[in-house]
C-alpha cells in the first residue's frame, strides 16, 4: 500500500513525466492547473420560476394554502410569547380527525401493532381475532413483514377482503379482486386514473367535469395534467343537490373548446355535505351513459351520513341494479379511504379504487403506471384491510369495536346538527343541513365596504374575511373561493371535528367575530 502511494506520488508530482514522457516543470504544472480550473462567477440557476413546469405553478390547493401558512406563522408567534387575543390556533381547515382529538379505533390499532411488531403475537394482551387478522396479512407479505414491497396493485389477500367488503356493502353485487387497486389514500387513486384519462390537444383536449363547490384536489390535478376543468354548479337553494340539467348545460358549453370525457362526483359531498338520493344517482349514470362519460365516484365519506332522511347509495350498486345495458357499458372508478368515516386514520395513507368496465389493454397500462411508484405503503394497505374486514358478531372484539364506531359516528351526527343550528342563528350566515361528511360550508354576507377593503389588499372577499377571523380569533377555516362558488356568493369551509365543547367555543367566536365584522364594514 505504501509503495503504491509512493508511486502515485512520484507520478503525480511537479517533476513527473508528462503524457508523452517529457518532464513538466512546477510552473508548467501550475499553469495547467489554472487552465483546468478557471475562475468563474456565480452561474445562473437552472430551475427558476420562469423555467419551472408551468402546470405545477398553476396548481392551487386551498386546504393547505395561504391561510394555513399564516396560521403556522401565528402559532410560532404564540410560542415566542407574542400576545394575541387568543391562546391557541384552532385548525378547523382540514378533516384530520385524530389531530382534533378523536381517539383511534382500538381494534385497528391492535392489528397494526401486531403487524408492525410480530413478537406481540405471543402476548396475552391482544385478542385472538386481532392476531388472526395480523397473521393473515403478514403471511401475504414478502418475508412475513410489512417492511417488504407488495405487488403494485396491492397485497392480494387485502384486495380480496376489499372485494368481499364491496359485495357485502352492495347487497351481493359481485366485486372482482382483480378490479381492486390499493392506493396511497383515495387522492392517489384519483390522480392516477385522471392521469391515464387525459389526452388530446386543442379542442380535443380532455375536459373533466367537477362539482362547484369542489374538493381542491380535483382542480389541482387537472391543472397539473393541463386538462380542461369543466364546472357544474350544485344547487345551494336545494341543499346542494346535483341537477342533471346543469350537467347538460356544462357539457354542451364545454364541447366548444374541449372534449368532455370525465365526470367527477363527490358523495357525500365535500365541502357541501349533501348526500345524493338514489334517483339522482340513476339520473347521473344515465347521463354518463348517454354522453359517453367516464365516471369517477369519490365515496370516502360513505360512513358519514347523519340525516335520518338520507342513506348512502354506492354508484357501483345503483349501476348494476339499472341493468346490463348500463352495468356492462358505463366505465366507473370508485374510491374509498382509511382517512375519513369513523376511522380517521389519515396518516396511514390507506385507500383503494375499484375500476369496472375498463378496456383490457388499458388495465395493463394502469398496472404499468402504478408499478412506477412500486407499491402503496404496505402499512396503509394493512389499515385498509382492517377497515373492510372489521370484527363481526361472535368475535371477541366485536362489542368494543361496535361501541367505539357508533360513538364516533353519533358524536359527528350531533355536532353536524349543532353546527347547522348555531350558524343559522347568526344574522348574515346561512348553513344548509349537514347531511353527511365532516364539514359545514355556510354562506356568509360580506358588506360592500369589506369587499372594497379586500380588493385593496388584493384578496378575494372571503379570503379577507377568513384572514381577519384567523388574526382576531385564532380560528383557521378555508375561504369558499378555494373550492369554487357562484359569482357574488361567499362561503367558508369549517370542519365539525373538534370535541363538542371546543366546537361550541369555535361557533360562538365565529358568531361574535361575524357581528363585529358586519358592524365595522356596514
Amino acid at each position: 500500500m505504501q509503495r503504491a502511494a509512493a508511486l502515485v506520488g512520484r507520478r503525480c508530482g511537479p517533476g513527473a513525466p508528462g503524457p508523452w514522457g517529457r518532464r513538466r516543470s512546477s510552473a508548467a504544472a501550475g499553469a495547467s492547473a489554472l487552465q483546468v480550473r478557471p475562475a468563474r462567477g456565480r452561474r445562473e440557476r437552472i430551475l427558476t420560476p420562469e423555467s419551472m413546469n408551468p402546470q405545477v405553478k398553476a396548481v392551487e390547493y386551498a386546504v393547505r394554502g395561504p391561510i394555513v401558512l399564516k396560521a403556522g406563522e401565528i402559532e410560532l408567534e404564540l410560542q415566542r410569547g407574542i400576545k394575541k387575543p387568543f391562546t391557541e390556533v384552532i385548525r378547523a381547515n382540514i378533516g384530520d380527525a385524530q389531530a382534533m382529538g378523536q381517539q383511534p379505533i382500538t381494534f385497528l390499532r391492535q392489528v397494526m401493532a401486531l403487524c408492525t411488531y410480530p413478537n406481540l403475537l405471543d402476548s396475552p394482551s391482544f385478542p385472538e381475532d386481532a392476531k388472526k387478522r395480523a397473521r393473515r396479512i403478514l403471511q401475504a407479505c414478502g418475508g412475513n413483514s410489512l417492511g417488504s414491497y407488495s405487488a403494485s396493485q396491492g397485497v392480494n389477500c387485502i384486495r380480496e377482503d376489499v372485494a368481499a367488503y364491496v359485495t357485502r356493502r352492495d347487497g351481493g353485487v359481485p366485486a372482482d379482486p382483480d378490479n381492486i387497486y390499493l392506493t396511497t389514500g383515495a387522492s392517489d387513486g384519483i390522480s392516477t386514473i385522471l392521469k391515464i384519462l387525459v389526452s388530446g390537444g386543442g379542442k380535443s383536449r380532455t375536459g373533466v367535469l367537477i362539482p362547484i363547490p369542489q374538493y381542491p384536489l380535483y382542480s389541482a390535478v387537472i391543472s397539473e395534467l393541463d386538462a380542461i376543468q369543466v364546472n357544474y354548479y350544485l344547487d345551494e337553494e336545494n341543499c346542494w343537490a346535483l341537477d342533471v340539467n346543469e350537467l347538460r348545460r356544462a357539457v354542451q358549453e364545454a364541447k366548444d373548446h374541449c372534449n368532455p370525457k370525465v365526470l367527477c362526483i363527490i358523495n357525500p359531498g365535500n365541502p357541501t355535505g349533501q348526500v345524493q338520493s338514489r334517483k339522482c344517482i340513476e339520473d347521473v349514470i344515465h347521463f354518463a351513459w348517454e354522453e359517453k362519460l367516464f365516471l369517477l365516484a369519490d365515496e370516502v365519506y360513505q360512513d358519514n351520513v347523519y340525516s335520518p332522511d338520507c342513506r348512502f347509495h354506492s354508484f357501483k350498486k345503483v349501476l348494476y341494479e339499472m341493468g346490463p345495458e348500463y352495468s356492462s357499458n358505463v366505465e366507473l372508478a370508485s374510491f374509498h379511504s382509511t382517512s375519513k368515516g369513523y376511522m380517521g386514520e389519515c396518516g396511514y395513507r390507506g385507500g383503494y379504487m375499484e375500476v369496472i368496465n375498463l378496456h383490457p389493454e388499458i388495465k395493463g397500462q394502469l398496472v404499468k403506471l402504478l408499478s412506477v411508484r412500486l407499491c402503496p405503503p404496505v402499512s396503509g394497505q394493512a389499515a385498509m384491510d382492517i377497515v373492510v374486514n372489521p370484527p363481526v358478531p361472535g368475535e371477541e372484539s366485536y362489542e368494543q369495536f361496535h361501541r367505539e364506531k357508533e360513538s364516533v359516528l353519533g358524536n359527528l351526527a350531533a355536532k353536524a346538527k349543532l353546527t347547522e343550528d348555531l350558524f343559522n342563528q347568526v344574522p348574515g350566515i346561512h348553513c344548509n343541513p349537514l347531511q353527511g361528511a365532516m364539514y359545514a360550508f355556510p354562506r356568509i354576507f360580506i358588506p360592500g365596504r369589506a369587499v372594497e377593503a379586500a380588493q385593496a389588499h388584493k384578496m378575494a372577499p372571503d379570503m379577507f374575511y377568513c384572514m381577519k377571523l384567523l388574526e382576531e380569533t385564532g380560528i383557521c377555516v378555508v375561504p369558499g373561493s378555494g373550492f369554487g362558488q357562484r359569482e357574488g356568493t361567499y362561503h367558508f369551509r369549517m370542519t365539525i371535528l373538534p370535541p363538542v365543547e371546543k366546537l361550541k367555543t369555535v361557533l360562538q367566536k365565529v358568531k361574535d367575530f361575524h357581528m363585529t365584522f358586519l358592524d365595522k364594514y356596514a
